[in-house]
């Protein structure tokens, strides 16, 4: 298992980036690559010991790409960007994943001209793990595709019900079309058209419309929306998760001595939830519909999210998740040219 990591890419690159690939390599046993400035990289690498009998390598690229750059232009004009030089790593069998931190639209656009597209996939999607009460829901699209017609959100259906089971080992995973409504006549003219391609799809549990509270409640595996939409349930419920964490922490500080002291016995129940709202423990977001892996990281992410990223490379690599999306796609039909 060979991972390439863009050192260069995220708010605390290449630091965090750094300590990340360390303790990955560490606890998961995988090769790494890590991507970027080698100058920068290399001592950092030294303070962790001896990183080349970790299985830790270096491979230097000489530009990044920034947040603020356009990212189909950066992509063509920085050849030797991090995340292009890793993307290509992949392209040319000697990864099996890349993991990005960088920014999402730059990461989407060199996999989808680096990797190429699984045939009958014409939009990469981003399939973003949410916890709820019974473990985890995916959602997807959230973020690559702001604009998605309703062939495309099926494709997305399809992809998602297909890591849900083979990564997250669910049978048959309920598959919700993200609306106002549970009726059937509800919703904008995206979503009408798009419910009886879920319906008629031949390898969904499509279970029909579900609301946003249903994705909390854990009453659906996949959730099917637009990358505009997504990214605003997404962005949401890690506000909120953050927010309700807080208000707890602010009642116990100005709560009287019994209550503080009561509050001692809750503290691990406390921990465990922290843990579960924590994005970090999820790593990264997985780019399907590309042929190849691909892994999205949170743009802040820091040292623990990027370990956990490695975790979840290595489980889309062993789990085959590209050629079950393939095989799967091919049983739908022609999708791609679903009206």
């Amino acid at each position: 298992m060979k991972v390439a990591i863009d050192a260069m890419g995220g708010d605390f690159a290449p630091d965090e980036i750094v300590r990340g690939a360390v303790d990955a390599a560490r606890e998961y046993g995988c090769q790494i690559i890590l991507v970027g400035d080698e100058e920068k990289i290399t001592p950092l690498l030294d303070k962790a010991g001896d990183w080349r009998a970790m299985g830790i390598s270096v491979h230097h690229a000489s530009q990044v790409i920034e947040m603020t750059d356009h990212p189909g232009a950066a992509i063509r004009k920085k050849k030797d960007a991090s995340v292009v030089v890793a993307t290509r790593l992949v392209k040319q069998g000697q990864c099996d994943v890349v993991i990005s931190a960088g920014s999402t639209g730059a990461a989407v656009a060199a996999a989808h001209f680096g990797l190429g597209r699984i045939s009958g996939i014409e939009r990469p999607t981003i399939a973003t793990p949410m916890p709820n009460l019974a473990g985890t829901t995916i959602l997807l699209d959230s973020g690559a595709n702001t604009d998605a017609k309703p062939k495309h959100l099926l494709q997305s259906a399809v992809m998602g019900s297909i890591y849900a089971e083979y990564v997250l080992g669910i049978k048959k995973p309920r598959v919700g079309l993200l609306n106002i409504g549970e009726e059937e006549t509800k919703g904008n003219d995206q979503v009408l058209a798009t419910y009886p391609l879920l319906q008629h799809a031949k390898t969904l549990n499509f279970i029909g419309n579900v609301e946003g509270r249903d994705i909390p409640k854990g009453g659906v595996d996949v959730v099917v929306c637009d990358g505009f939409v997504g990214n605003i349930v997404l962005k949401f419920g890690e506000g909120l998760a953050g927010a309700i964490l807080q208000l707890v922490k602010d009642a116990i500080k100005n709560a009287g001595f019994l209550a503080k002291t009561a509050s001692l016995l809750v503290l691990p129940a406390l921990r465990g939830l922290k843990k579960k709202l924590d994005y970090a423990e999820y790593g990264g977001a997985p780019l399907l519909g590309v042929d190849g892996g691909f892994i999205i990281c949170h743009g802040s992410s820091k040292a623990k999210a990027i370990k956990n990223a490695v975790r979840v490379a290595k489980e889309f690599a062993e789990k085959k998740v590209v050629e079950h999306i393939r095989e799967n796609i091919a049983k739908e039909g022609n999708i791609a040219n679903e009206d």
